[in-house]
């Protein structure tokens, strides 16, 4: 007997999905309100956000609204009408490109409309079934989905771990001697919720043992490290050893898209081969125009990623200092781990929103390991000193309550409907 296709989906939620009715609306799918920035709203309160990828403090600053403006009353929003191989290419979409791929110290560059289609996509078109694909376990979401598509051998390495890179670089080599393909090797110039970075020299320099290409993931890289703001591979010295660059928007440039990077033969191949921007509609004005705004404000002003790093430091630092494990950061990304369970974590992450007025993103089982609470920040040019020490000050009293069990006491007398 055929069964309905829904019966699963109505009776497994999913692991995320299951906590709905306990966490939408609060924990997940929150609604903030106000002009994006540290101080928002919230549930009707005034909270201090740690919550957005803003790095850069670009989402509001004044050149950029009156350039988002500007081409929204000249061009409307949904300008240009089609996808880019037929009615949708603009001398903006090739100035912008030309000039990121100047910035990241590349030969040519890609404009891709959303950062995960783009890096699926793009790894769907670099590879065939010949091929083999060698990427790091905690890879992001996009590139995992990327990966799946690709419908030759695949092996993950531990976490930043060399030697499982080239013990799975070994595996890789003598599978392609046999099919006759090649090997693309992926990572994150920063891993999102660790906040570490990649090990991208160590990487680079293993090309003289083992003949592979190489792919990196540096959203969170992309105007945050290096002495210009071009990233991971510039910060540790080895942009040249990247074979393909990708950076999405949404972090340091505050906007919607994402590029690519690489040699102009690879570029223009995937130019022709990438289906999710073949078959899309292109980038609107709006953003396009906005993001050579936003990357003449990044080249320009290398004070803002001064400021940045000044309240990423003193974050960090203060966070040290009162015994916070934040793990091996040297990113703007800032984890606090805790111990605790999920009902724990629900009823602290109400306190620090609901009494303190502090509000992040919490990260909890099935995405980490049971018993461990991840409390994750971004730093912005945006925030204050002030907003550190507010912050600071929030940790040092719920860190209190959970060790002292006032959270568990509390939840013991809350329905959490919840595998903890």
């Amino acid at each position: 007997m055929v069964k309905d296709l829904f019966e699963r989906i109505q009776n497994n939620k999913g692991p995320l999905g299951k906590w709905a009715s306990q966490a939408e609306g609060y924990f997940v799918f929150p609604k903030l309100e106000g002009e994006l920035g540290p101080r928002m709203q919230f549930g009707g309160k005034d909270i201090l956000n740690w919550s957005l990828n803003d790095y850069l403090g670009l989402a509001n600053h004044p050149e950029v609204r009156k350039a988002d403006t500007e081409a929204a009353a000249q061009y409307g929003a949904a300008y240009p009408m089609g996808a880019r191989m037929m009615s949708g290419h603009t001398k903006y979409h090739e100035q912008l490109e030309n000039e990121l791929a100047a910035f990241v110290m590349k030969e040519s560059a890609y404009l891709l409309n959303f950062g995960y289609q783009g890096i699926m996509s793009t790894i769907d078109a670099l590879v065939t079934k010949n091929d083999v694909i060698v990427y790091d376990v905690d890879a992001h979401a996009c590139i995992i989905d990327g990966v799946r598509l690709h419908m030759g051998k695949r092996f993950t390495y531990r976490h930043n771990d060399l030697a499982s890179m080239e013990k799975n670089l070994e595996r890789a080599t003598k599978l392609a001697e046999v099919t006759g393909g090649g090997i693309l090797f992926i990572t994150e110039g920063v891993f999102g919720m660790r906040g570490q970075q990649g090990k991208l020299k160590e990487i680079v320099a293993m090309k003289e043992k083992f003949n592979f290409r190489l792919l990196v993931d540096d959203a969170h890289g992309f105007g945050t490290l290096g002495k210009t703001g071009a990233g991971a591979g510039e910060e540790q010295g080895c942009q040249d050893g990247i074979d393909v660059y990708f950076s999405t928007f949404a972090k340091s440039m505050a906007n919607i898209g994402a590029f690519i990077a690489a040699d102009k033969d690879i570029i223009d191949y995937l130019k022709y081969n990438l289906r999710s921007q073949m078959f899309a509609k292109a980038l609107p004005m709006i953003q396009t125009i906005g993001s050579l705004k936003r990357l003449e404000l990044l080249r320009n002003h290398p004070e803002l990623k001064d400021k940045l790093w000044e309240n990423v430091n003193a974050l960090q630092n203060g966070l040290r200092e009162r015994n916070f494990n934040i793990g091996d950061t040297n990113t703007c990304v800032t984890p606090v781990y805790l111990e605790g369970s999920v009902p724990e974590a629900m009823i602290m992450v109400n306190d620090l929103r609901e009494n303190y007025g502090i509000f992040l993103s919490i990260v909890i089982y099935p995405v980490i390991p049971k018993g461990i609470i991840l409390l994750r920040m971004i730093p912005t040019t945006s925030h204050t000193l002030s907003d550190v020490n507010e912050t600071l000050t929030a940790f040092e009293a719920i860190r209190e309550k959970l060790e002292n069990g006032t959270y568990k006491e509390i939840a013991s007398r809350t329905t959490v409907d919840l595998d903890a």
